[in-house]
């Protein structure tokens, strides 16, 4: 659809303008077609609403499959789940359901592989909602400070479900992990760790990013921007995230924001 108006708004500009046309035409129908294609991309009313829902109904009982991974929910958990509530700020009935949600999820015969499907039918095209998802998902599976076995496979096999490949899920993870200890927008370190050095903060910034020590400026400004976009509240926003979740969409963003600012300040000359 996009190449047929680009190429009569070529023709159109050639017929009116000659050569001058072919530019005039191009252009026109460059930013006619992007403009068709935004209008598709924004959610009516009802498929919204339908996202919130499933995003909501999907996220909270996979955090309690997860606590309960390794066969039981510790405290840590549990204080995760309900720091995450705060932090969307829920209301009394949202935080009641967000509960059941959660505990239905540490129930032995509890099986995540419907819930994902529909989550996919649902919201499967949507790139950075599959990737908010996993966000919280992989917040709460480390809330006790580690990530055991079970709790890694239980994880991978529900990133695997939703298209995420082994390697794409543990470089998420590795970026995840070094992301948390931006906390603030400041380097918090490991929980229990002695002071780190400049050069542990360093390292830790780099896999923040998801990039190596050696990457180009042009590389790392490529990282950041892309992460930044993901976690971007208003593309978020225009995909169905619902308000409450764009709340740790925004601090992933200072946490971002806080590696890249540590990287380029380690590169001044």
């Amino acid at each position: 659809m996009g190449f047929i108006i680009r190429l009569v708004c070529l023709y159109i500009g050639v017929k009116l303008f000659g050569l001058l046309g072919i530019i005039l035409g191009f252009v026109a129908g460059h930013f006619l077609a992007k403009g068709i294609q935004t209008q598709r991309q924004r959610l009516n009313p009802e498929l919204r609403r339908q996202i919130e829902s499933t995003l909501f109904s999907t996220a909270f009982p996979l955090m309690g499959y997860l606590a309960k991974a390794d066969g039981r929910v510790s405290e840590q958990e549990v204080q995760a789940a309900e720091q995450l509530m705060a932090r969307m700020q829920l209301s009394p009935e949202q935080r009641k359901e967000a509960i059941a949600l959660f505990k239905g999820g540490t129930n032995a015969e509890f099986n995540p592989e419907p819930l994902v499907g529909h989550f996919l039918q649902v919201c499967g095209q949507y790139a950075d909602v599959k990737q908010i998802l996993l966000a919280y998902l992989i917040t709460i599976a480390m809330a006790d400070g580690s990530l055991d076995a079970a709790e890694q496979t239980a994880m991978q096999k529900i990133a695997e479900q939703m298209g995420f490949s082994r390697f794409v899920f543990e470089q998420m993870l590795k970026m995840a992990q070094a992301q948390g200890n931006f906390k603030g927008g400041h380097y918090q370190g490991h929980a229990g760790a002695q002071q780190p050095s400049s050069a542990d903060v360093l390292k830790d910034a780099y896999s923040a990013l998801g990039v190596e020590a050696d990457c180009t400026d042009a590389e790392l400004k490529k990282a950041y921007r892309k992460l930044m976009s993901q976690y971007h509240p208003d593309k978020l926003s225009g995909q169905g995230v619902p308000e409450e979740m764009l709340k740790v969409a925004t601090e992933r963003s200072q946490e971002i924001q806080a590696a890249y600012d540590t990287v380029k300040k380690a590169r001044k000359p």
